[in-house]
């Protein structure tokens, strides 16, 4: 009996979550459009959408026109009744991104900021956080989704390290503290992982590949982050991919990072990534020539990959950015690489292109809430 009792909360909690996330995805719906759609009984969605509009998630925002019988109402999400915020830290820099229950960008901001770990740095990122958000119904953030260049294990609660801001052991509960709002962490790759499977199919196996001044990457599974079991998968840029180059900042040679990193192409006469982007579809032949070595390591290493992963990969970050006018050219040097044909070509440029790691990071939190619903 007790057992009943679970299943029928269960399955009532399922038909909300199921009800709130098609209004979510079709903007103005009615209650027997989500009935006829979701194959949920007329006033099982009625009574669901009900409990949504007393809890201020969906409004009214009007009705249809009539097809015969009594007007429906229309029913819309209320996309600003709570707000997640992203925070990217990164050795140079940080991003700070506020999302509403859409997923959508209110606005964001990329501050120079150089990182240091100790108390009066995360102070005074907490103040520029306050600063950003001054604006906003402090009641209605739900929290704070932090992107982080390391080994985030989620465990044992702690970043365990990161080469690139030169920390180790650092617990998430010592960073919190310095922040009025519940905190989330996330490995950066995973983060931008996590906001390209936001608007891919449920059942879609992907690899992330971030190409950023570090290179990283993560594998999504049925919209799931694979985390392996040290919390290390899919921590590509130390895949050695040159036996014996070049030493990569890890203190290893021929990582995956030593040539495919964006810094490859940013710490050039050109000074900065899209600089030399520019340059490159102006046809200067120094950004050709740099960029044909470049993609020849990548073809390398992406081929590598979808040896053992056979799915899809989908490149990211700084160089992911603006890598689409050149996919078909990557492609056909892995093509050449490949021992199999492929008919479909199995890399695809980012979808987001705009500080994907703070937003993935924000989306985890709103996605976390909604799951709740």
């Amino acid at each position: 009996m007790i057992r009943n009792k679970i299943t029928n909360i269960e399955v009532k909690k399922n038909n909300r979550n199921q009800i709130f996330r098609y209004i979510c995805k079709n903007k103005t719906v009615s209650n027997p459009d989500i009935a006829y759609n979701l194959q949920i009984s007329l006033p099982t969605v009625t009574q669901n959408t009900r409990e949504l509009l007393e809890n201020g998630l969906i409004k009214e925002v009007g009705e249809f026109k009539s097809t015969g019988g009594r007007r429906a109402k229309a029913l819309e999400v209320e996309k600003n009744a709570y707000y997640a915020v992203g925070l990217d830290i990164t050795k140079n820099h940080v991003v700070l991104l506020l999302i509403n229950i859409l997923g959508e960008v209110i606005k964001f901001v990329r501050i120079s900021y150089i990182y240091n770990h100790d108390d009066s740095y995360y102070s005074s990122l907490n103040e520029k956080l306050e600063d950003f958000i001054s604006d906003i119904d402090k009641n209605k953030i739900l929290g704070i989704g932090i992107s982080f260049a390391g080994i985030v294990d989620l465990d044992k609660q702690k970043i365990m390290y990161s080469h690139i801001l030169n920390v180790q052991s650092i617990s998430f509960s010592y960073i919190s503290k310095f922040f009025n709002y519940p905190c989330l962490f996330l490995n950066d790759a995973n983060a931008g992982a996590f906001a390209e499977c936001s608007n891919i199919d449920d059942t879609k196996r992907f690899f992330y590949l971030s190409l950023s001044n570090t290179v990283g990457g993560a594998i999504i599974s049925n919209k799931n982050i694979v985390q392996g079991d040290k919390f290390r998968c899919g921590e590509v840029g130390h895949m050695t991919i040159v036996l014996d180059g070049d030493e990569c900042y890890c203190g290893k040679k021929g990582c995956m990072d030593v040539y495919c990193s964006a810094k490859i192409l940013s710490e050039t006469p050109y000074g900065k990534i899209e600089t030399f982007f520019d340059k490159l579809s102006e046809g200067e032949q120094n950004a050709k020539q740099i960029w044909d070595k470049y993609t020849d390591y990548l073809a390398v290493a992406i081929n590598n990959l979808h040896m053992i992963l056979d799915s899809d990969i989908i490149l990211g970050g700084y160089v992911g950015n603006h890598i689409e006018p050149y996919i078909n050219d990557i492609w056909q040097k892995i093509v050449n690489r490949n021992t199999f044909v492929d008919e479909n070509i199995f890399i695809k440029s980012c979808k987001y292109k705009t500080e994907t790691a703070a937003l993935g990071a924000a989306l985890k939190i709103m996605e976390d809430f909604i799951k709740k619903i």
